[in-house]
């Protein structure tokens, strides 16, 4: 029987090591912090659950895609329910507020109020991201690429002209759409590529397929019930999971990685290694030089996703105002996103997320309370102290008040955690402090860091920061395409069921 050693239990490194142990291999999960989950991790504190990261349920088809490989149905492990609204938007500068509901007349009559004629734009707008989703499905999401000239074949080639890869989302976009308001709504769905509608390639306008055509869905009991499911399935094929065991080198020998070695000493041997960890930390701290096909060098050229500055609140009292995903969207996108990527700075007129789960599962609240889950992008690696945090989380309070009516705010916080950059870098060694990985700009895109090692014939690698990206279904199908390079699967689209 072959042997896996999965490094981090994140959610790409569940889904190989429960693909592997569905084969048949004896697999052996090993996570540095008390939890499995990576940053799809969550918390209780006095009667309050948070999940910590992930909080939009997406892209449901690759969620069920990747049970079936399993031999099981999501439906018999996640309580999904498809949000109405799918989110709401408040517009800083203005007294605009709108509810978007993944339902196309609806969403067409919000459109029409917004830009004149813009409904049927959106129409043609999301029948060619639907046609381009189903592109990028068959021909490059579910494929290895180890050079260019895997994109050139004839199909691909023909496939991949209609992708739109050179042109950036807003420049795509502002073709169709004229209005602000507009533009924003298409644009957003970038933050979760860890991108700017600047700086990310127009294929990505398949996220309005996903979005607006797809739905937006909630799991019961939170996100962290996914990564229960997916523990669950693994234990049900032998795999084995061990938390609080950080790894301080990957074993070698021979162009081979042999096993690891964990920071109490001990040993584990295998016959193949899969990391899940930061792939930055796993270069440049975990393998020895020799090893390492991206030294640092390369990861300092590299543009990093957003980090993120969050609040986790518990409210006395119903927050009415909130459905459970709310947007807040600056006046001034290209200077709020060049203070991200481009001239580092604490936004001062930011775009920001609010989670309210407690809208939809009671669960997650005492009776009569609210959870709140507020992010913030901000640029990784910026220069923190203990007065910015408490400088901007007064900041993120004023504007919650102030864009969604949340009165007397600060006296119904009952419970109240802040969570940063420095906490990505000790939790998950996140490169830079980012809390996605490596952004999907053009570059990034076409040519992100390789799933197997080029030194090492046996070490693979999964997560966001490998092929195709960031995002849980997607980590999902990193987990499959290291799958297709062990078992020899050569195929562009996903394993037949």
């Amino acid at each position: 029987m072959s042997t896996a050693l999965v490094i981090g239990g994140g959610i790409g490194g569940l889904g190989s090591a429960a693909l592997l142990g569905k084969r048949g291999h004896e697999v052996t999960v090993l996570e540095k912090n008390p939890l499995l989950g990576g940053r799809a991790n969550y918390f209780e504190a006095e009667g309050f659950r948070f999940d910590m990261g992930p909080s939009w349920y997406l892209m449901p088809d690759v969620f069920e895609h990747f049970f079936a490989l399993l031999g099981e149905r999501v439906e018999d492990h996640l309580d999904l329910q498809r949000l109405d609204p799918s989110y709401r938007i408040a517009f800083r500068g203005s007294d605009l507020e709108v509810d978007m509901f993944s339902d196309l007349d609806r969403d067409v009559e919000t459109f029409e109020r917004l830009e004149p004629g813009s409904g049927q734009a959106l129409r043609t707008y999301l029948d060619s991201s639907a046609e381009q989703y189903a592109i990028a499905i068959d021909q490059f999401m579910y494929r290895n690429h180890d050079s260019f000239f895997d994109f050139i074949d004839r199909k691909t080639a023909m496939q991949g002209r209609q992708l739109h890869v050179f042109e950036n989302m807003h420049k795509y976009i502002s073709r169709s759409f004229s209005t602000d308001a507009v533009q924003k709504i298409l644009e957003y769905q970038l933050v979760f590529l860890g991108s700017s509608p600047y700086n990310t390639p127009a294929l990505y306008n398949i996220m309005s397929h996903i979005d607006f055509n797809m739905g937006v869905f909630y799991p019961r009991g939170g996100i962290y019930s996914i990564i229960r499911a997916l523990e669950a399935i693994g234990t049900k094929h032998g795999v084995r999971y061990r938390t609080e065991v950080p790894v301080a080198q990957i074993l070698t020998d021979a162009g081979r990685a042999t096993g690891v070695r964990l920071e109490s000493g001990e040993e584990l041997h295998a016959d193949l290694v899969i990391s899940n960890a930061d792939m930055a930390h796993t270069e440049t701290e975990l393998l020895p030089k020799e090893a390492r096909t991206y030294p640092a060098k390369y990861w300092a050229k590299k543009t990093l996703a957003p980090s993120a500055f969050i609040l986790y609140l518990g409210l006395e009292g119903r927050v009415p105002s909130l459905t459970h995903h709310n947007l807040a969207f600056g006046q001034d996108w290209k200077r709020s996103f060049g203070q991200i990527f481009d001239d580092p700075a604490w936004p001062d007129d930011p775009s920001y997320y609010v989670c309210a789960p407690s809208r939809t599962d009671p669960s997650m609240a005492p009776e009569g309370h609210e959870n709140l889950f507020v992010l913030v992008p901000v640029a990784p690696g910026l220069s923190m102290t203990d007065a910015d945090i408490a400088t901007y989380r007064q900041k993120a309070l004023d504007l919650l008040v102030q864009d969604f009516d949340v009165p007397d705010l600060e006296s119904r916080i009952v419970f109240e955690r802040t969570y940063t950059s420095r906490d990505f870098t000790a939790d998950y060694h996140a490169y830079g402090g980012s809390a996605l990985g490596l952004a999907h700009t053009m570059k990034q895109t076409a040519f992100r860091p390789n799933n197997i090692s080029k030194k090492l014939s046996n070490l693979y690698y999964v997560g966001a920061s490998t092929s195709p990206g960031i995002g849980m279904p997607i980590c999902l199908i990193s987990a499959e395409l290291a799958y297709k390079r062990i078992i020899g699967d050569t195929s562009s689209g996903p394993l037949p069921v």
